[in-house]
């Protein structure tokens, strides 16, 4: 099954209240909360109150979307204390937070960085699993998911962890890559971000999400093989608007509801 919901920081500049508003205004059903402006983490209260907003709004809490850099130190580089991330999930009532895997590209990271990354990973996953929490993994530039072969390294060096991959494809890299390594993390695939974009030598391009009508399909029949439930979380949004937002949720919405083929 595939639920379908909005990651928070497409509308930063929004107030959490005029994100619940434009996504009970739409057919998705949940909300991704960002760590960074709608529920900072260690706000205490702001947790609270956004969970309860969500929830009287008949959408649920999908995901914490944090920014907590596995292997880092708290403090550095604005690093979050994993503890204040922890605690805000749990009075924002998510059954999920997704970290960073670091802060370095994979090609340039060494043995120790790794090691230090997949540690930390596996320490934050023990922490919540007592808490019903799963943690998930950004795939992400500069970063140790970047690169198919990274990932699939740190899953393997994760294996029995309470870690599980958050994909989203790689803008630039071809249908069939992309396929390849979804398949590769579907036995312990959490959630897929959504988005399209046209990439040029030099820039790329936000696009309508129906224009990625084909690619969306192939990957939607991998994710349902899993036959587990999966949040596909809308963002990067085209020009940052509220009423393409509305269309791609109609898109997202009528591709998961029609018979799978």
């Amino acid at each position: 099954m595939i639920a379908a919901g909005l990651v928070s920081i497409s509308f930063r500049a929004l107030s959490p209240r005029a994100v619940v508003d434009l996504v009970a205004r739409s057919p998705l059903r949940g909300i991704e909360w960002g760590g960074d402006v709608h529920v900072p983490h260690g706000d205490r209260g702001r947790a609270v109150e956004v969970g309860a907003m969500t929830r009287e709004a008949g959408l649920a809490v999908a995901v914490y979307g944090s920014y907590y850099r596995a292997g880092e130190a708290a403090g550095e580089a604005g690093n979050p204390d994993f503890t204040a991330v922890l605690e805000s999930a749990i009075l924002l009532g998510a059954p999920t937070i997704r970290v960073w895997c670091g802060r370095q590209p994979s090609a340039a990271a060494s043995p120790e960085y790794r090691a230090r990354v997949t540690a930390d990973l596996a320490r934050i996953g023990d922490l919540a699993a007592p808490l019903g929490i799963a943690v998930t993994c950004e795939h992400h530039a500069h970063t140790l998911t970047d690169s198919a072969d990274s990932a699939r390294q740190l899953y393997r060096d994760l294996l029995g962890a309470n870690v599980q991959p958050n994909w989203q494809p790689v803008p630039d890299a071809a249908l069939a890559d992309n396929l390849a390594i979804l398949g590769d993390l579907a036995p312990r695939l959490a959630n897929v971000h959504a988005f399209h974009w046209l990439v040029q030598p030099g820039s790329r391009q936000r696009l309508p999400l129906q224009q990625g009508h084909a690619e969306w399909q192939a990957y939607f029949q991998v994710v349902r093989q899993t036959g587990r439930l999966h949040w596909t979380l809308l963002e990067f949004v085209k020009d940052d608007s509220p009423e393409q937002f509305l269309q791609d949720a109609e898109t997202l919405h009528a591709w998961l509801s029609a018979p799978a083929r």
